[in-house]
């Protein structure tokens, strides 16, 4: 499964927005006595720059097609919520370990844990759709209007804990947390019961309006408190947002006012988890193994499909193309637009030193789905395996027109711009990327090259002008920051 790492710095954070650049802010709202304290507007802004930090410490799966699932999944609650700013943000982090987190100005993240956890699609929306709702109702601002202590830096030192609990390493994230906050700090991290008991309540109101089952919440509460009761240490999801008897009972009873109804499989879950399932097997053979008996044991079309995917995805990891190949046909034979199976398709192809059928049996796809991440992915690795450095640079290029803030796709541009020998837009989606992680000097570095570059090229105004204004469009932003 394709992803991106970042690397995870021994410093916890640096450079959280001050209080004197949120303070200038637009007053808040009439009637939003919350605002009085923390306005909307500086949410957004705390939140972009936790993400910043949180993109630069903590490694990351960039695959296409979880985080296109995370988003599409996400928006589609949202739209049922009572969310107000859906300027939403998504990252998953590469953690094995179950964690979920939602942070003012509606940034989502999950750990890859939950799709290890969360047995169906309905599961994973039950989390997504709770942590909205601390998102919706707000909790965060009111925990400092409840605290009645300096706004910004309390927000600042709170977003600083959340970055350390949602590394990977949740037990050493655990020990820096207190070794730099305390452990007060972790306690005002973790929402209060009522809040807690609140978000629970408006996710399963948002879960049951997109359409989900909203008995999923409390039986996934069930399982995870059923299957850590002996343990030593629950999982940092556990420890932010307790399960006791008490709230699973409630979620059940808030579950059952609502309407009995049919709810589908969904299948498309079953595909994302066997991607993270598979990539995270440490034994591949044994992982062909488990699938082949799920497939054996499957109870209905979507649990077969599901297994079968998953083994296809376990072949391939094995590096056993040609059974690969064969498992998956069937599903592209029954669903032939599917992305899922389109994009793996594909992946198996470019894996195997096919990559001109991977681009021949994309393009078809693309011309029915034009612009759509997984697939221009898939298209631009096959392109690069092909080497054609210069096309898959282009295809990459006009892409992110599409995804301005894909910290991993101006990696993936600064990379191939390097192969395809243009070097100031090497540096220049280098000075992107390190926007985007919060890295701004060595963002202006990176444009003081490329300015360099374009100054000694003849009758090249126009395109020294631009790499002059993104420097001072990162000043300002700076300036910002700093207040």
């Amino acid at each position: 499964m394709p992803k991106f790492a970042t690397p995870v710095l021994a410093a916890l954070l640096t450079g959280m927005l001050s209080v004197p650049a949120l303070a200038q802010n637009a007053l808040p709202s009439l009637g939003d006595r919350i605002s009085g304290y923390v306005s909307m507007e500086e949410e957004h802004k705390l939140g972009r720059e936790f993400l910043r930090s949180l993109r630069r410490t903590t490694p990351t799966i960039s695959d296409p097609l979880l985080n296109n699932y995370l988003e599409n999944i996400s928006y589609r609650l949202a739209s049922k919520s009572e969310l107000r700013d859906h300027r939403l943000a998504f990252i998953i982090v590469d953690s094995q370990v179950l964690n979920a987190f939602a942070v003012p100005g509606g940034v989502i993240g999950v750990n890859t844990g939950l799709f290890l956890n969360a047995e169906t699609e309905g599961e994973f929306a039950s989390v997504i759709s709770h942590e909205l709702a601390h998102v919706s109702q707000r909790h965060f601002a009111r925990s400092i209007e409840q605290a009645e202590t300096t706004r910004i830096p309390q927000m600042a030192a709170l977003l600083a804990s959340v970055v350390v609990m949602a590394t990977s390493d949740a037990e050493h994230g655990q020990a820096a947390l207190m070794a730099t906050q305390g452990r007060a700090l972790e306690n005002q991290l973790r929402f209060s019961r009522s809040n807690e008991a609140e978000a629970d309540r408006v996710g399963i109101k948002t879960l049951f309006d997109a359409g989900y089952d909203p008995y999923t919440m409390p039986a996934l509460f069930q399982r995870l408190a059923s299957a850590n009761r002996y343990g030593t240490r629950p999982p940092e999801f556990l420890l932010s947002h307790p399960v006791t008897e008490s709230r699973i009972a409630d979620s059940r009873g808030r579950a059952a006012r609502y309407p009995e109804r049919a709810y589908p499989e969904h299948l498309e879950y079953l595909l994302m988890r066997g991607r993270v399932v598979t990539h995270y097997a440490p034994n591949k053979k044994d992982a062909i193994t488990e699938y082949q008996r799920q497939l054996q044991a499957a109870d209905s079309e979507v649990e077969r499909d599901g297994a079968r995917y998953g083994l296809a995805m376990a072949y391939s990891e094995d590096s056993n193309y040609r059974m690969a190949n064969e498992t998956l046909s069937p599903l592209l034979d029954k669903d032939p637009n599917r992305i899922s199976y389109v994009v793996t398709q594909a992946e198996i192809l470019t894996a195997q030193n096919e990559s001109g059928q991977a681009l021949n049996f994309l393009d078809r796809h693309l011309s029915i789905n034009p612009g759509n991440h997984p697939l221009t992915m898939a298209y631009a690795d096959a392109l690069i395996e092909s080497r054609r450095y210069q096309q898959a640079a282009d295809l990459l290029e006009e892409h992110v027109k599409t995804r301005p803030e894909d910290y991993s796709l101006w990696f993936l541009i600064a990379e191939t711009q390097g192969q395809a020998g243009d070097i100031s837009k090497v540096h220049q989606a280098r000075a992107e990327y390190f926007v985007l992680i919060g890295d701004f000097r060595r963002a202006r570095e990176q444009l003081q090259f490329a300015l360099d570059i374009e100054t000694g090229k003849p009758s090249n105004g126009a395109a020294v002008a631009a790499v002059r204004q993104k420097i001072r469009d990162i000043q300002a932003l700076e300036a910002e920051l700093a207040g």
